[in-house]
């Protein structure tokens, strides 16, 4: 390390370190307007952005019950429960605010460390694994104060720190600049499907509208798959689950291999290779598209095989069409929750269908073709500004971890 580089705990370089606490343990209900009150959810790295915030409590519950932990601006702020080390800052131009008890705030003393270096230290792991190493892991984990104030980060000085945090916010920029385009891709898509047909719940154009099961092939059925997959099994057969149908075509190789006997149980749900996957458990409406490097696979109850009639629709319109926001609306009106939210086989079945010629449908396909061409662009280029940021941020941190 740098002979100007000192090691300090948190609690040498802050004022107060503390913590929030929930008003309804006071018997006193959030409102839909006053002052924003803030939870681990709203702090996901740079400034809070107050206008999303969701909950509100009164002025007077501000100034009494929850007196001790008013914000200010310039707070650092670090999620403490859940989701463990998000870290953010309250804006400097912030409204009052408030915070739960899964959110610490660390109140810096002024002229020591600059926010925008604080915020790169915490997402270089190799420093922030020493904090998140000693979480005290019960139903979920947490973090408690002391450990937050005891917690050792490196301090070069403040000319040093600003250098290090104004590189690093200009290849974070480029990363943000990346994930913009895929959101406009995602909009485009919902543009041009508009234009071209009409909102298809109301359907101006009057096109045909089938429900999702008049579109299923003759023989076949939309199903679930294996109900109990049991363990990972040595050269088993592949199963698909929820979490591996985003990007699938690249989770192959890490797709659960399961016992052969019991997946013999679902030929049914067996993958032919032109299926449409839509996830139906947890996280409500998730499409994948199979290909026939999966022909032979399976699938998890949380999943429902789709086996389009692809005389009647084009594959590549019918899963955009039931990516899009109004059919996921649609979904999620229909989920209907126990332990987690939960679609069942009839209710996907009933899923209504804009049924525009198919001479359209296959236009709308080139367009999608198209912006997936773009996206798999953008993703290359977001894998090498994530390798250029991660770069940067070990060799500004690197010899000091």
């Amino acid at each position: 390390m740098n002979t100007d580089w000192q090691w300090v705990q948190l609690g040498e370089i802050s004022e107060v370190i503390s913590k929030g606490t929930t008003p309804t343990t006071h018997g006193v209900a959030f409102l839909d307007s006053g002052i924003p009150f803030l939870r681990a959810e709203d702090v996901v790295g740079g400034a809070v952005d107050v206008t999303s915030v969701k909950y509100y409590v009164s002025d007077k519950t501000h100034d009494t019950l929850l007196a001790r932990s008013k914000l200010r601006p310039g707070d650092f702020l670090i999620t403490i429960a859940g989701s463990l080390g998000r870290v953010g800052y309250v804006p400097l131009n912030a409204p009052p605010l408030n915070c739960n008890q899964a959110v610490a705030f660390v109140r810096l003393k002024p002229n020591v460390i600059d926010l925008d270096f604080l915020l790169c230290v915490f997402q270089y792991e190799g420093i922030t694994k020493s904090l998140l190493d000693v979480q005290k892991v019960g139903t979920i984990g947490n973090l408690n104060l002391e450990q937050i104030r005891v917690f050792r980060i490196p301090l070069p000085p403040l000319t040093e720190q600003k250098r290090i945090a104004s590189l690093l916010a200009r290849a974070d920029r480029l990363r943000h600049l990346r994930r913009t385009a895929h959101d406009l891709g995602e909009s485009l898509l919902q543009s041009v499907f508009l234009e071209m047909f009409g909102d298809p719940f109301r359907n101006e154009k009057c096109w045909e509208r089938v429900e999702l099961t008049e579109l299923v092939r003759a023989g076949d059925t939309i199903n679930y798959g294996v109900v109990q997959p049991g363990d990972d099994f040595q050269n088993g057969k592949a199963i698909i689950r929820v979490g591996d149908l985003d990007n699938l075509a690249q989770n192959l190789a890490i797709l659960k291999l399961i016992d052969p006997k019991i997946e013999a149980n679902y030929k049914r749900s067996r993958i032919v290779g032109d299926e449409i996957l839509i996830a139906c458990v947890g996280s409500i409406g998730r499409v994948a598209l199979v290909n026939e490097k999966m022909k032979g696979f399976n699938i998890v109850r949380a999943v429902a095989r789709v086996p389009a009639n692809y005389s009647l629709v084009n594959r590549l319109y019918l899963a955009t069409y039931l990516s899009m926001p109004f059919v996921q609306d649609f979904f999620q009106r229909e989920t209907r929750t126990v332990s987690q939210p939960t679609l069942n086989i009839a209710q996907i079945e009933e899923t209504p269908v804009l049924l525009p010629p198919l001479s359209l449908q296959e236009e709308f396909a080139g367009v999608v073709a198209r912006v997936e061409q773009m996206r798999a662009r953008q993703a290359e280029s977001e894998r090498q500004v994530e390798n250029l940021f991660e770069s940067l941020l070990a060799e500004s941190f690197g010899g000091v971890a």
